[in-house]
């Protein structure tokens, strides 16, 4: 493990405030994206190492963590926060070498987390019940409080960030947490538990179990000492969580996708859209939940736009993560072959721009060129289902009723963006277009943590970030007092 360089054991369960080995005594390897090689490993958690989770965060629930005041909790996620960000060169490198995204990105993604516990280390004392005027001689009033035990099974593509996404909100409202982080990339998942521990958080408030979905992932959604949970990842998992999760009837937040559109009308300002339209869908090579992988333009511009785009795709360079190119490689042979097998049916669609591998990089691993496709239509398996690889497709429209029918068209409704200088245009779309978040001239708006994220359809439901997070990992209780 040394050529890791890390400051934590992968190869431990964390449990109780204690690394321990996985109870049966097997472990996953770790690949770098970049190269191939197995360069470690990680525990193989099985259902007997979930149950001492899920028994150490109800210990907590019942000790130091469920008597720690609301400030105090702020205060501890701030202090961890500080933490991450003594930790964040070491996190970008970790997060770099096992997802294989470029630096820069990783750097980003672990910025974010701070980002995320500095957020709700300030929100935990500020989430308030309200009074509700009522009878004549009752006081009526409500509080929120947490569920108690918070599942939560993040995937691959933004570990360090998605551990903030998920884990950080539910700490902040008193949950205690147990995680499964996603066994294809994980290890900044696992440093995020050394860096808490550091920083003092309670025995058991945290605990982390890597393994494989079907069963670490499988074993925590099912257990009946859960009373929340979160994931992150495909509509057929999905579909088995919620499952569980209606076993033991359980709330459930479900974030699965998308296939996200980006309009572009004809008085769009084309300059500042053209940066936007294309980095949406080949940040992190394509493996991004809200990627825009449908861009949709009005037909007057259809021939300006493409060409433009078509440009900018030739100019962009895959590499290995160190390279800090515009991509990296997807993050495993398994996601190659999906990606090809999309490429290898273009249904009547033709290539009109695609990226260079650059010439150093192991061409029989993981580079996939970021591809721009054209004469795509709607009902094509290119533009309605998720890819979750570097590949755009354009689509042109008539009018804004053909544009509402074209984006509104998938069984997904995760984000979309909308170009145009026409104000009531632009209210018009956010109103008519059926996804979680809109943006106006924008795509994205930065990632902020404040902005209420989720989606409809198969796009899942509930919803992450920003106050409304708290609420979902909080149960309403209301207290009526009768005094006379």
């Amino acid at each position: 493990m040394t050529d890791l360089n890390l400051f934590f054991d992968p190869t431990k369960c964390f449990i109780g405030g204690r690394w321990v080995a996985p109870l049966g005594g097997d472990y996953l390897p770790i690949e770098n994206p970049s190269t191939g090689a197995t360069i470690g490993s990680i525990a193989r958690g099985q259902p007997a190492d979930v149950d001492a989770a899920v028994a150490a965060a109800r210990a907590a629930l019942a000790g130091a963590w469920g008597k720690t005041p609301a400030a105090e909790r702020g205060r501890i996620l701030t202090r961890i926060g500080q933490k991450v960000l003594e930790h964040v060169d070491d996190l970008a490198r970790i997060e770099a070498m096992d997802v294989g995204k470029p630096l820069k990105q990783a750097r980003a993604d672990a910025l974010a987390l701070a980002r995320y516990l500095e957020f709700y280390g300030g929100a935990c004392d500020k989430i308030m019940g309200e009074t509700i005027p009522y009878l004549d001689g009752y006081t009526v009033y409500t509080l929120r409080e947490p569920h108690g035990v918070t599942a939560h099974i993040i995937p691959w593509n933004y570990p360090v960030q998605m551990f903030g996404r998920s884990v950080t909100g539910a700490l902040a409202m008193g949950n205690a947490a147990v995680l499964k982080p996603a066994e294809e990339a994980c290890l900044t998942a696992i440093a995020f538990a050394r860096i808490a521990e550091e920083a003092g958080l309670p025995a058991g408030a945290l605990n982390v179990v890597p393994g494989l979905g079907e069963e670490a992932g499988a074993a925590l959604t099912a257990h009946p000492g859960v009373n929340h949970i979160s994931f992150t990842g495909s509509v057929g998992v999905g579909r088995l969580v919620q499952h569980a999760a209606a076993e033991n009837v359980v709330p459930v937040t479900l974030e699965l996708g998308g296939k996200s559109p980006q309009l572009v009308f004809a008085d769009a300002d084309l300059e500042r859209a053209l940066p936007f339209l294309v980095n949406a869908g080949i940040q992190n090579a394509g493996q991004t939940c809200s990627a825009s992988s449908r861009i949709l333009v009005q037909r007057s511009i259809h021939d300006e736009l493409l060409a433009r785009m078509a440009e900018r795709y030739r100019g962009l360079k895959v590499g290995p993560a160190v390279a800090d190119l515009d991509l990296g490689p997807l993050v495993s042979e398994r996601q190659m072959e999906i990606v090809g097998g999309f490429l290898g049916d273009l249904g009547g669609g033709k290539i009109a721009g695609q990226g260079t591998v650059v010439g150093d990089a192991p061409r029989r691993r993981h580079y996939q060129a970021p591809t721009l496709v054209a004469n795509v239509r709607p009902d094509n398996r290119l533009a309605q289902d998720e890819i979750f690889g570097p590949v755009q497709v354009v689509i042109p429209f008539e009018d804004e009723a053909e544009a509402v029918a074209i984006a509104n068209g998938t069984d997904f409704g995760l984000v979309a963006g909308v170009w145009t200088r026409d104000g009531g245009r632009q209210m018009r779309m956010a109103k008519a277009i059926r996804t979680g978040q809109v943006f106006l001239n924008n795509y994205g708006a930065g990632g902020g943590v404040e902005l209420p994220f989720g989606g409809v359809g198969k796009s899942g439901h509930g919803r992450e970030k920003g106050f409304e997070a708290l609420y979902g990992f909080s149960v309403l209780k209301t207290v009526a007092a009768w005094h006379g």
